[in-house]
C-alpha cells in the first residue's frame, strides 16, 4: 500500500503508534479554547476557523504524513478532504477525535 492508498480515517491506536515513532505530524483543527481544555502532547494547533491563515505553515510538513484531529472527527474529516485536494494525498483524519482518544488511549485527557 502506498501513502496515496491510505484510508481517509485512521484509528487512535494507530495514531498513538505513529506518534510514538515520530512518523506523523498531528494537526489539531479545533479552536484554541478547546485545545487548552484538552489536547494531545505534540499536536500542532491550526483551527479550522482560521485555516487559510495557517496554510503557509503546512509547507513545513510537506515531506511528512499529516493526521488531523478534532473533537469527534467531523471537522478533521473536512480538513483532511481539503488537504488531500491541495497537495497532501497522505493526510488522514483520526476517527472519533480527541473524545475517543480520552476514552480509549489516555483517560488523563479531559472529556468535554
Amino acid at each position: 500500500m502506498t501513502t496515496r492508498d491510505l484510508p481517509l480515517e485512521v484509528d487512535n491506536s494507530t495514531v498513538k503508534q505513529l506518534l510514538e515513532a515520530g512518523s506523523i505530524v498531528l494537526i489539531d483543527c479545533r479552536e484554541e479554547d478547546e485545545f487548552h481544555t484538552a489536547h494531545i502532547q505534540g499536536a500542532v494547533l491550526m483551527p479550522m476557523s482560521q485555516w487559510m491563515e495557517h496554510v503557509g505553515k503546512l509547507q513545513e510538513y510537506s515531506e511528512r504524513q499529516l493526521v488531523v484531529i478534532c473533537h469527534h472527527g467531523m471537522r478533521s474529516l473536512r480538513v483532511t478532504h481539503w488537504l488531500r485536494q491541495n497537495g497532501f494525498p497522505e493526510a488522514q483524519s483520526m476517527r472519533g477525535g480527541i473524545d475517543a482518544w480520552s476514552i480509549e488511549i489516555d483517560a488523563q485527557i479531559p472529556r468535554y
